[in-house]
């Protein structure tokens, strides 16, 4: 929970501004993609994918953050 409120603070060094800035890319980007490939589906059903979405953008992208605050060293 520190961790999230030290995001949203914006008290941030470069390197976890970068680590934070390719996770939101990430899911940005998969999630652009699900959206195109949704509405190019020959099918009828040309709605937003959320289960893939969860699976390959959200999961991805918030794992490197929970194995940083397990293995976060104490001060």
């Amino acid at each position: 929970m520190e961790f999230i409120r030290k995001i949203f603070s914006g008290n941030l060094s470069i390197k976890e501004k970068i680590c934070v800035s390719i996770s939101l890319s990430w899911i940005i980007f998969v999630g652009y993609l699900i959206w195109l490939n949704g509405i190019k589906n020959i099918g009828p059903d040309k709605s937003f994918q959320w289960s893939e979405w969860t699976w390959f953008g959200l999961v991805p992208a918030i794992i490197p953050f929970v194995f940083y605050v397990i293995w976060k060293k104490e001060d």
